[in-house]
């Protein structure tokens, strides 16, 4: 939409003002404003005042707010513990690299917001996010036109690298992956026979319930139907009793955790004894709470973050950041820390294949791209031409008595 150039111009400097006023956390108003609210820069601006160094800035983008807001704080928290163990090492290359954390509200519309608004400031050199499918595949329109690069580290959605945007990349599974592991390992570990599989009709629950389908078909799982529901509702009693009356083994629902303890919940309460499964949405202990922990039992969900405390490293990591930030480790932390490290890794190459120089856009996307062999702390990275990361791996878990448990891995 054009604009007259005056207007350009005040909107981008209000932009710039808003990353660089802010403090605290997300702020997201619950989808209430359709203009993106500022918030913290992880650590403080010295170039500026000094002219010692020049800033540049990493925005971190995901749910900070609502009911989704686990997904976009835990890899914040993840993404600035490690933006601020490289400050120093920026700071001797001549840079203050700075974190903008941005509310998309898992919201496809808002992270149009988001992303107009971050383009809007030249300091602006990389993306870490968006968390969710659908905000990932609208922003990253907006983000192609200027060649600001995002590295996601939890948007599974397949779509997001069909459609041949070079600024698209992310460390973990897709959906196509993580839903035929799932099939596969309800078909070989979980003995299913009959499956009823829902979802809840976007992008990123339905992508799944659809590779769920398709899987068990193709090995012989008879799917005795195959629905959607709309998210946010209280009573989902009409598809229960439709669902039972069929006598499904399991009931696969692609969606989240606020929706998927709902229906397991009234599922059990009908008597329901079956296996419940779904993908990395229904990671977080919310989902507990809203379910029942004796009705969570015999919930099974992929994932594509591994148990990071399985070692004594990821113990002692799990530890050390803790401790430093007073954030426990949640269910993309990891891989909020992985991906910023990628992005970091990237800028460092630009800056130097630019003699030093502070890098363009285009220059870090370059380098991102070219990311080979990048062993992250969780997960190493090597992004193909879609930008897919050829290392991501899918895992299980599962709900008993209140707690979530390492599986292993989906084969």
């Amino acid at each position: 939409m054009k604009k007259q150039k005056s207007l350009s111009i005040l909107a981008a400097t209000f932009a710039l003002s808003t990353l660089l006023a802010g403090c605290g956390g997300g702020t997201g108003t619950g989808g209430q404003s359709a203009t993106p609210q500022p918030s913290n820069n992880s650590g403080g601006s010295t170039g500026g005042a000094s002219g010692s160094t020049e800033k540049l800035v990493i925005a971190v983008v995901g749910p900070m707010s609502g009911q989704y807001s686990d997904y976009g704080s835990t890899a914040k928290a993840g993404a600035e513990y490690a933006l601020k163990e490289k400050k120093e090492a920026f700071k001797a290359l001549g840079f203050d690299v700075e974190l903008s954390a941005q509310d998309d509200q898992a919201d496809p519309k808002q992270g149009v917001a988001v992303a107009q608004m971050l383009i809007s400031n030249p300091d602006v050199v990389g993306v870490v996010g968006h968390a969710t499918t659908g905000a990932s595949i609208t922003a990253a329109a907006q983000y192609e036109q200027e060649k600001l690069v995002m590295v996601s580290p939890s948007a599974t959605g397949s779509d997001l690298t069909e459609q041949g945007k070079k600024i698209v990349h992310r460390i973990c599974a897709r959906d196509d992956q993580q839903g035929s592991k799932a099939a596969i390992f309800a078909k070989n570990q979980l003995n299913v026979k009959t499956a009823f599989v829902m979802h809840d009709k976007a992008a990123y629950g339905q992508g799944l319930a659809e590779e769920v389908k398709k899987q068990f078909e193709k090995d012989g799982v008879q799917v005795l139907g195959y629905e959607g529901v709309t998210a946010g509702e209280k009573d989902y009693s009409a598809i229960i009793t439709q669902i039972l009356a069929k006598n499904p083994e399991m009931i696969y629902f692609g969606g989240y955790y606020s929706d998927a303890g709902i229906i397991v919940k009234q599922a059990r309460e009908k008597g329901f004894k079956g296996v419940f499964m779904g993908g990395d949405g229904y990671d977080s202990a919310d989902m507990v709470k809203i379910a029942g922990a004796e009705n969570a039992n015999n919930v099974v969900f992929t994932s594509t973050v591994g148990d990071i405390g399985a070692t004594e490293d990821g113990k002692k990591w799990i530890t050390d950041f803790e401790s430093a930030t007073g954030n426990k480790v949640g269910i993309f932390t990891s891989f909020g820390y992985d991906s910023m490290g990628v992005m970091l890794n990237g800028l460092e190459e630009a800056i130097k294949a630019n003699g030093g120089k502070k890098p363009t856009r285009e220059q870090v996307l370059e380098a991102v791209h070219k990311t080979k062999d990048y062993k992250g702390k969780f997960v190493n990275v090597t992004f193909n031409e879609k930008g897919d990361n050829d290392f991501a791996s899918v895992y299980v878990y599962k709900y008993e008595d209140g707690k979530k448990v390492f599986m292993g891995e989906a084969k």
